[in-house]
């Protein structure tokens, strides 16, 4: 056991504080049992924080205010990894970080490929939307950020200005990508990415 408190309390230091973690994280390391086990005798010894039931952070410090709050993106990842979901900013926040608007939600939803809900941990509403386009791993975070920003644009609000952005942040290999999922998103959006692939590379 001590064996793997250390190995568990060596991997939470070198990561940066304001980590939030599940027990999921070091089931390489040890039995569940054992993980919860040694992640309870930490919490005793303030190393890390327990903020709900399977979900902990490694908090950041401030000398003045104490012990920060984690980030809710942290907290969105977190909650998503118990149920082994894939989470993504919502299109809103998509769009914002493409350039396509300059509209800063003024609360964090978060995009999964999982089921919705709302979960309160550490004082805050975590929110998950389920996407209507998919959110993967086959793709990288820009091709994500592009169609979730499509759809929350919607079809009658894709002009040349936002397909000819779109289109400047993705290269031959994005569009590779996206050309084998293009059978999963609306018939409109794979329109659209065909368009942009024709005006970036012909």
């Amino acid at each position: 056991m001590s064996t793997i408190k250390q190995t568990i309390t060596r991997r939470i230091r070198a990561k940066k504080r304001g980590w939030v973690f599940t027990p999921k994280d070091f089931l390489d390391i040890g039995s569940r049992a054992a993980v919860d086990q040694t992640l309870s005798r930490l919490v005793k010894q303030d190393i890390v924080r327990r903020l709900d039931r399977g979900v902990y952070d490694f908090p950041k410090m401030h000398p003045t205010l104490g012990t920060l709050s984690p980030s809710a993106n942290d907290l969105a990842q977190a909650v998503a990894a118990q149920t082994g979901d894939i989470i993504f900013p919502s299109g809103a926040a998509a769009a914002n970080f493409l350039g396509l608007s300059t509209q800063v939600p003024a609360k964090p939803i978060f995009m999964t490929n999982g089921a919705s809900r709302t979960k309160k941990i550490a004082g805050r509403s975590v929110k998950l939307q389920h996407s209507r386009v998919p959110i993967t791993t086959q793709i990288s975070d820009t091709a994500n950020f592009v169609l979730q920003a499509l759809h929350y644009l919607g079809k009658n609000n894709i002009d040349d200005a936002v397909i000819l952005k779109c289109a400047s942040h993705l290269d031959k290999q994005d569009f590779k990508k996206l050309s084998s999922i293009l059978s999963r998103i609306p018939g409109w959006m794979a329109d659209i990415i065909l368009r942009m692939q024709n005006l970036q590379h012909g």
